[in-house]
């Protein structure tokens, strides 16, 4: 964990750019040549004939004949390869000029020498389906949850107590807590609490019901690539979405990048020191910059064990929280976002410590899975026999370390086997199951159609100086999908890939 400081935040690039197949020179347009029925490759061709109009859409019917042109609709599958060239096309040029870009590992130097061995962020080529009245949902809960997270926060008692038996089994969690413990010792009072937060959602198919992942308190991500995410859905609908049936402004329009930013700044105006500035810990391949007054420590790292390497990164981690700057999250807020902490809420009864509102108290319970401690013998008697019915989470953030299927039960028994206190550092989770869709999916200019799973997070906003709320708001969003025979779903490590959605 390193620190890096500067008065600027840049968290993407706001994509604007407008342009059409046509515009490019005639010599270069991508085309794809099947490999299988469900995988094509993108290769360079000469093309032909580079209008749109007219191009149709042949839909196979059942006996294999082709029928009229109708509208796809979600059918990606099925759209005239032609089409999809073009699409291809346009979407890696929108892809280029906008900064959808990352370091390739395989190249060497990747990523600390600007401009060697970038290649596209892998996405969906065309956004999945969701219906308005879950994502209205969805957004309405956000203020629901920032007020939640600050609520929960502010109860040192509930979060050490909820948190006791994980501290035995979980060393991270531990020294956590003792930060925490500390900030209790000292009456540490966070005046100023600032909240960049990201709720994660799937809509069960079976009972149509958006049920949440889990909240993100610290590090959420993706905020800057959703909005160019989003734009480049938008852009290709506004050119092909006559051809496809499909409406450009049924992609919600994306402001995460810039609300994060306003929140932050607004934060530091709050501070109330213009020679104060912000840092944003990251991780490795920066450098430690000291010598100025910090308004704002904003994390982008912390969240895993691989970040505290040495006893001094936990002494910076202490001396971060018991200095007069804002912490986004300061460490309660960082607790909150346990998959523990996350598992009480579920209890019955415990919302109510929170809220009096009725109201607001089944709103959230609505979106609430099935959450349980691993210390409830009958549930995990359950998941020892239906482990496909499951989820088992450890206490931790970052992606890929939740455990599925036959190695969920195997697990299981060896807890049972141990008899130790070793359960508390996991919770199990009700599996969600939503609805496949037929995806055509861009990783490293391979072209892959798969049928896939959308998961996506409401991103929120949340400022208040001492009982003064300055900002609660929903601020945008951000998508990813996986292959549905997928169980881990992170973009960089190679499942899933970025996407927005399309409001049915």
């Amino acid at each position: 964990m390193v620190v890096g400081s500067g008065c600027l935040l840049q968290f993407g690039i706001t994509a604007t750019t407008q342009f059409c197949t046509k515009t490019f020179p005639s010599s270069l347009i991508f085309s794809t040549s099947s490999t299988s029925s469900h995988r094509s490759l993108v290769s360079l061709s000469v093309p032909k004939n580079m209008s749109h109009q007219s191009q149709l859409l042949s839909l196979s019917s059942t006996n294999g004949s082709s029928s009229l042109a109708v509208p796809i609709f979600h059918n990606y599958h099925q759209i005239d390869e032609k089409v999809v060239q073009d699409i291809v096309y346009d979407a890696l040029v929108f892809a280029t000029l906008n900064g959808l870009l990352v370091g390739d590992k395989s190249v060497e130097r990747s990523g600390r020498v600007p401009g060697i061995g970038l290649v596209h962020l892998p996405f969906s080529l065309l956004p999945p389906p969701l219906p308005q009245t879950h994502w209205k949902q969805a957004c309405d809960l956000a203020p629901l949850f920032n007020e939640l997270v600050d609520r929960v926060s502010l109860d040192g008692n509930f979060l050490q107590q909820s948190l006791s038996r994980t501290k035995k089994a979980d060393e991270f969690t531990s020294r956590l807590l003792d930060i925490h413990s500390k900030m209790l010792e000292i009456n540490k009072k966070e005046e100023i609490r600032l909240g960049l937060f990201r709720s994660d959602y799937m809509l069960d198919e079976k009972t149509k019901s958006l049920l949440q992942i889990e909240m993100n308190t610290i590090s959420t991500s993706f905020s800057g690539v959703g909005c160019v995410m989003t734009e480049l859905h938008r852009n290709i609908l506004s050119h092909y979405g006559k051809l496809l049936g499909l409406d450009s402004k049924r992609v919600p329009v994306n402001t995460a990048d810039s609300q994060y930013a306003e929140a932050l700044a607004k934060a530091w105006s709050e501070y109330n020191n213009p020679r104060a500035v912000i840092i944003v810990v990251v991780q490795d391949e920066e450098r430690n910059m000291n010598g100025q007054a910090i308004a704002i420590v904003y994390f982008r790292a912390g969240y895993t064990p691989v970040d505290y390497p040495s006893e001094s990164e936990w002494r910076a981690r202490l001396l971060i929280e018991q200095s007069s700057a804002i912490k986004c999250p300061n460490i309660s807020y960082h607790l909150v976002g346990t998959k523990k902490i996350q598992q009480e809420l579920a209890k019955p009864g415990v919302l109510e410590r929170f809220f009096e509102n009725k109201e607001d108290i089944a709103k959230l319970r609505k979106s609430f899975a099935g959450l349980w401690s691993l210390d409830d013998s009958d549930i995990v008697k359950q998941a020892i026999e239906k482990p496909e019915l499951f989820v088992m989470k450890p206490q931790r953030e970052g992606g890929g370390n939740n455990i599925y299927g036959d190695d969920l039960r195997e697990n299981l028994l060896k807890l049972q086997k141990v008899g130790s206190q070793e359960d508390a550092a996991y919770i199990l989770m009700q599996r969600i199951f939503p609805a496949n869709t037929a995806a055509i999916l861009m990783r490293n200019g391979f072209l892959h159609k798969d049928h896939v799973i959308s998961e996506f997070g409401i991103f929120s906003t949340y400022l208040r100086n001492k009982d003064k709320v300055i900002v609660n708001n929903e601020s945008g969003y951000m998508v990813r999908t996986k292959p549905s025979l997928s169980d881990e779903g992170g973009v960089l490590p190679g499942y899933g890939v970025i996407d927005s959605v399309y409001l049915t």
